[in-house]
């Protein structure tokens, strides 16, 4: 059920730990919704309306407002974290996906499938700074470095990742990795990139000095979202079909682990302190949580139908 009001008695029973415990916001692609789960309590606080098929989201760095791609409408929501209440509607291109916010939350940036483009975004004042053709057809993710200098976009029908100069506006080049490349992340230095292959099922390793694929993981059927722990050892890819996640160690670049979770898998984000990993199952309508430390399995949280991804304040 979709509300855009607190449930009383889940917020008196769990308002102590909320504020401790960091909130992950899942959006629910069918449902069209976002849930709002208690990273403290594993809790599902409440559920809000997001748009018609909500997708990509991200969180801006001070936790006020939520960013999210609704696909169906062609637009980028801001939404007010405190109420669930959508302040501004930023129309985009068709069928909008991926979502990601600047370290220093000045910009958003937006994969924009239909159009082939990355949109930047002014995130303070909503302005659409630039509408940024890509070469790689349907981009799905854009990723900004940690210094916010540069932007990665992964595509469905590619064999690479395009870079984006951010200040210049405009592509600059490509690092070829293997067939349809989906989720990616950086490690925190920024030096390197870990892009998840589908199509190959392989995670690539890219020197971002020299921009070019330094390894090659093999990972499970269908890799597609990539998590990066905050201390850099480790880096965690989803495997769709396989319904697991894979625990990179980036000192050798191999597997060191490998977790059951639901069914297709896909995006993930991580707790601030890197100890819980929260994948979104998006033929399970749930959410796994994964004690990093001991690389476990620690719970299934329900939340709305077709879960795309977690971001986490």
């Amino acid at each position: 059920m979709k509300t855009n009001r607190f449930i009383p008695v889940v917020l008196a029973a769990v308002c102590a730990q909320v504020l401790a415990a960091p909130l992950a916001y899942v959006p629910n692609e069918k449902s069209g919704s976002v849930s709002v789960i208690d990273t403290g309590s594993g809790v599902v606080l409440h559920e809000f309306t997001a748009g018609q098929r909500p997708r990509g989201i991200a969180v801006d760095p001070a936790g006020a407002r939520l960013y999210v791609a609704d696909a169906a409408g062609n637009a980028l929501l801001v939404i007010d974290t405190a109420s669930g209440a959508t302040e501004r509607r930023i129309p985009l291109g068709k069928s909008p996906e991926g979502v990601s916010a600047s370290a220093d939350g000045r910009y958003v940036a937006v994969a924009v499938e239909e159009s082939n483009s990355v949109a930047l975004i002014d995130a303070h004042s909503g302005q659409l700074l630039a509408d940024i053709p890509v070469k790689g057809k349907n981009p799905e993710h854009a990723e900004f470095s940690p210094d916010g200098r540069w932007l990665l976009a992964s595509a469905e029908e590619a064999e690479q990742v395009d870079v984006i100069d951010v200040a210049a506006r405009k592509q600059t080049g490509s690092v070829a990795v293997g067939l349809r490349p989906r989720g990616m992340g950086f490690t925190p230095d920024g030096r390197r990139a870990y892009i998840a292959c589908e199509l190959v099922n392989t995670v690539y390793v890219v020197d971002m000095d020299s921009r070019q694929a330094v390894a090659r993981i093999p990972a499970g059927k269908n890799a597609n979202g990539i998590a990066v722990h905050p201390d850099g050892r480790h880096v965690y890819v989803s495997n769709g079909i396989d319904g697991s996640v894979m625990v990179i160690d980036t000192a050798t670049n191999t597997i060191s682990a490998t977790i059951a979770v639901g069914k297709r898998p896909w995006n993930m984000a991580l707790t601030p302190d890197g100890a819980r990993l929260y994948v979104a199952n998006g033929r399970s309508n749930s959410v796994s949580v994964i004690d990093t430390a001991a690389a476990t399995r620690q719970a299934d949280i329900a939340v709305g139908q077709l879960p795309w991804g977690v971001a986490i304040r």
